[in-house]
């Protein structure tokens, strides 16, 4: 089942996202543009592998492909549409928001506990001096 707020040009965008290797791709594309045959060095998988990758990252609209001679050069698409990566950081940010508030009701419950635990153990001193005299 589809999450409502969620388009096919999203899908597209978070099944590019989705693998640790097309985040890489962009991360070197975001030095500059790249022939395919040097972006496919800088990965332990096969050329046609990152072509694969390539080919996802430019139906989603993610990057650019224009031909240098014999090379086909890559680089992030200039004109990208924002919508899709605001669909994706609309859904992290719910994430964001779920972990901030449970690590903040952590901290308290933690702070409390401490708190109290060092009551104890004040006391527990006090007792122990008192019943030294």
């Amino acid at each position: 089942m589809r999450h409502r707020s969620v388009t096919y040009s999203s899908e597209i965008t978070f099944q590019a996202l989705a693998d640790p290797t097309r985040r890489a791709v962009l991360d070197l594309l975001r030095r500059g543009s790249q022939p395919a045959g040097a972006i496919a060095g800088s990965f332990p998988v096969s050329r046609p592998a990152i072509s694969k990758h390539l080919r996802l990252l430019r139906r989603a609209h993610l990057v650019r492909e224009h031909r240098e001679g014999r090379h086909r050069v890559y680089q992030l698409n200039p004109q990208l549409n924002p919508e899709p990566l605001r669909a994706v950081d609309s859904w992290l940010d719910e994430y964001r928001n779920f972990w901030k508030m449970n690590l903040n009701n952590l901290k308290t419950f933690v702070e409390a506990e401490y708190a109290k635990e060092t009551e104890i153990s004040s006391q527990a001193s006090r007792k122990k001096f008192k019943g030294d005299r």
